[in-house]
């Protein structure tokens, strides 16, 4: 079994850097060179149809709303994020992305969707079962030990 884990643990190190460095290089030689990862990650968060609010955006990306609004006006200035005021209340500022915003919202998408095609590409139901069930193991683990971190 300390056999199985520490080939899983190489396995998932790796697979979380080559996924970082591919996404950074990847903006890099894009028309999206502007961009960080950072901000690519942001784009993520604020999603492709809905307007969030920052505090919702800051929430989801486990960040304070200083932290995101620095990232969030280097976006607006980049014209990949708009400020919406809400209709019903004027005071309510919301976050939606822009043409260009979803523009590559829909190119980093296409990426994890053809990482995670491939990774079940020719897994049966059972493999992929298996295989769903470690990844919620997994992803339980995370958001546990997340929830314990102080704010």
């Amino acid at each position: 079994m300390d056999q199985r884990v520490n080939e899983v643990n190489e396995y998932l190190v790796s697979i979380f850097n080559d996924v970082l460095m591919i996404e950074e290089r990847t903006l890099q030689m894009s028309q999206f060179k502007d961009v960080s990862i950072k901000e690519m990650h942001t784009i993520d968060a604020i999603g492709m149809y809905q307007e969030h609010t920052t505090s919702e955006v800051a929430k989801k990306l486990g960040i304070t709303v200083g932290t995101l609004t620095v990232s969030v006006n280097n976006l607006v200035r980049k014209d990949y994020v708009k400020r919406v005021r809400s209709e019903i209340d004027r005071r309510v500022v919301k976050l939606a992305l822009t043409n260009r915003g979803r523009l590559l919202y829909r190119v980093h998408d296409k990426f994890h969707r053809d990482m995670v095609k491939e990774t079940i590409n020719e897994m049966g139901e059972k493999e992929s079962e298996v295989l769903m069930l470690g990844l919620k193991n997994l992803h339980r683990f995370l958001e546990r030990t997340k929830g314990q971190l102080p704010d």
